[in-house]
């Protein structure tokens, strides 16, 4: 359960898989948390390359959702063995329009989750490495659909009990 000050942010990488993982996640955490979930397709954000213009509301409103949570259920494919570059991408457009780069992740917690065609293992690692960079606490645990599995209810519960319990007492982490 997740202090009631706490707002989680679900972020989705696709409309598809990912985003019907994020919806049942959503559902797995207590009611009284304030839980956002965010389709990253529904964002236009032009490939970042510096000097490249982006609507400035687009951005300033992505910004504001990331740096208004307190964590983060990231939910992706692996794509070519990395992170999606929409997501990638959303994630420089942040650090490059916040005062200071890291301030919409640093001191965060972070779950990782993905519904991929494989085991995504190379998703996870670097996204991790990523998310870990950018000042992020990310959870040791990972939860992970393979193709047409289903989920397993009793281990996302202990997966998303252990982010909540981090979340909650992660003062003087960061």
């Amino acid at each position: 359960m997740a202090a009631n000050n706490e707002k989680i942010l679900i972020v989705s990488a696709t409309s598809k898989n990912n985003l019907v993982l994020a919806k049942r996640l959503s559902e797995f955490l207590d009611g009284d948390t304030d839980v956002e979930i965010v389709n990253l397709e529904d964002y236009e954000l032009p490939l970042f390359k510096p000097g490249i213009e982006c609507d400035p509301e687009t951005i300033a409103e992505l910004i504001e959702r990331f740096q208004g949570a307190s964590g983060f259920i990231f939910c992706a494919p692996e794509y070519n063995g990395g992170v999606p570059p929409i997501l990638s991408n959303a994630l420089t457009w942040i650090t490059n329009f916040t005062e200071n780069w890291r301030d919409a992740f640093s001191g965060k917690v972070a779950l990782i989750a993905t519904h991929s065609a494989g085991q995504a293992f190379r998703f996870l690692s670097t996204f991790r490495n990523q998310l870990e960079y950018l000042g992020t606490i990310v959870m040791p645990r990972t939860i992970t659909i393979v193709g047409n599995q289903s989920l397993d209810d009793d281990s996302v519960k202990r997966v998303i009990s252990g982010f909540t319990r981090i979340l909650n007492n992660k003062k003087g982490l960061d």
